[in-house]
């Protein structure tokens, strides 16, 4: 067990493209996706000990610790393994709650990351994605941290590479409820399956958009604001939406004109995650 605090990157997603193809009879959504990553992160601060306990600090408010994803994520890792270390985790939450760019299954992802290195349990990353995702559809690709396309119900992953260009994204105030959009008589189902290459040609679209705009006029008012100045999309369920820049200097001249009733970041489209890369500077420094 490492016993120094170390600093880990819990960064967001997006999904460049959204498309469902079909329901099942189970109730979940057929779809294929392009996730890529952005170098805006969380942060999480780790020290292992041997109490066996797990940790939060501070606490985020409405949450009980019970229910947040990142001690889920740590217990279930210790449950799985049998181990018998603690640790303690302090939270820089930058990344906006229930904003569709995956916060909390990001949070879960570097908890099992961090904790399989620092708890010395040399799982895969095949195992701590089959354990990541029963805490959240999204946790597999945080884990594996790398850019992918995704069909079926979000678990068949293939590697991608799409463009790393700059985003302006903006966190409308409103809270959206995924279920409450896959549930939603009038969404799209029946969008025809497309090879990658097929999708990569093609304009970029989000199923969900048309809904989520009709039900949600301050999503609707900051989209179409963005549609003034660039190509722009729902990310996932939303609430976050987002604009595509060549450069950082485009990005940067639009960002300055968010209206002042709005939450906005410029971020950088990443297809290898800050994880990953964190992860591989602290195996270096320890010589593994």
């Amino acid at each position: 067990m490492i016993k120094t605090s170390t600093r880990w990157p819990s960064p967001a997603k997006l999904n460049l493209f959204l498309y469902i193809n079909g329901q099942q009879e189970n109730g979940y959504h057929e779809l294929q996706t392009l996730f890529q990553f952005i170098d805006l992160c969380d942060y999480l601060t780790i020290t292992p000990n041997q109490s066996g306990k797990i940790t939060l600090y501070p606490d985020i408010p409405g949450v009980k610790t019970e229910d947040n994803l990142i001690w889920k994520a740590a217990t279930l890792l210790q449950q799985h393994t049998q181990c018998s270390f603690g640790a303690h985790i302090e939270i820089e939450k930058i990344l906006p709650m229930g904003g569709g760019i995956g916060g909390g299954s990001s949070n879960a992802a570097t908890v099992l990351v961090a904790l399989n290195f620092l708890w010395d349990l040399h799982l895969s990353n095949e195992i701590l994605a089959d354990l990541g995702v029963k805490l959240g559809a999204d946790v597999p690709i945080f884990v594996y941290g790398f850019s992918a396309f995704a069909e079926g119900i979000g678990e068949k992953l293939q590697h991608a590479t799409p463009k790393e260009l700059w985003y302006v994204l903006i966190k409308p105030k409103v809270s959206i409820s995924t279920v409450d959009v896959f549930t939603h008589p009038e969404l799209t189902r029946n969008t025809p399956k497309q090879s990658l290459s097929a999708l990569l040609e093609a304009s970029y679209e989000n199923d969900c958009e048309k809904i989520v705009r009709s039900v949600y006029p301050e999503v609707d008012y900051q989209l179409s604001w963005l549609l003034e100045y660039a190509p722009s999309r729902l990310t996932g369920t939303g609430a976050c939406v987002f604009a595509e820049f060549n450069s950082k200097k485009d990005a940067q001249v639009v960002y300055s004109l968010i209206p002042d009733n709005a939450t906005g970041f410029i971020a950088r489209g990443m297809n290898t995650s800050p994880l990953n890369r964190q992860l591989e500077e602290y195996k270096s420094l320890c010589n593994i």
